[in-house]
């Protein structure tokens, strides 16, 4: 039995595996709308409207979206004041602030190949110019 127990947990642990949970979470936490709202949050608590001020270009639906995702998934908590008008605030948990570490450093490596990376591009296009795709 406890065989079995661990034989799942690994099954579940397996990013490579398409049934496993870990492939879930990790496309859950590695959209972009995801890593944004985990890098805002950083170390504050914001309102879902001081969320949505901060990630430029997200549509209420989206942010709502994620924002459930992320809850559901451990990352953010939710906290619902009963006041009129509702106030509801977001914060990073544990595991959130773990993952904001993670963020932080991709952030930092397009920082510091953001140049490389627009010049692969430009090369990229280039090619695929000369080549009449």
């Amino acid at each position: 039995m406890e065989t079995d127990q661990v034989q799942r947990v690994s099954e579940d642990a397996d990013v490579l595996r398409a049934d496993s949970l870990a492939r879930e979470i990790f496309s859950d936490v590695a959209n972009k709308w995801a890593l944004l709202i985990i890098n805002v949050l950083g170390a504050r608590t914001l309102r879902f409207t001081e969320l949505r001020n901060e990630v430029d270009g997200i549509s209420h639906k989206m942010l709502t979206q994620t924002l459930r995702g992320l809850e559901r998934d451990g990352v953010v908590h939710r906290t619902v004041y009963a006041t009129v008008p509702p106030r509801v605030d977001y914060r990073l948990t544990e595991a959130g602030e773990a993952l904001r570490e993670t963020v932080n450093g991709m952030c930092a490596w397009t920082r510091r190949y953001l140049d490389e990376i627009e010049a692969a591009r430009r090369r990229f296009a280039a090619r695929e110019r000369d080549a009449g795709r």
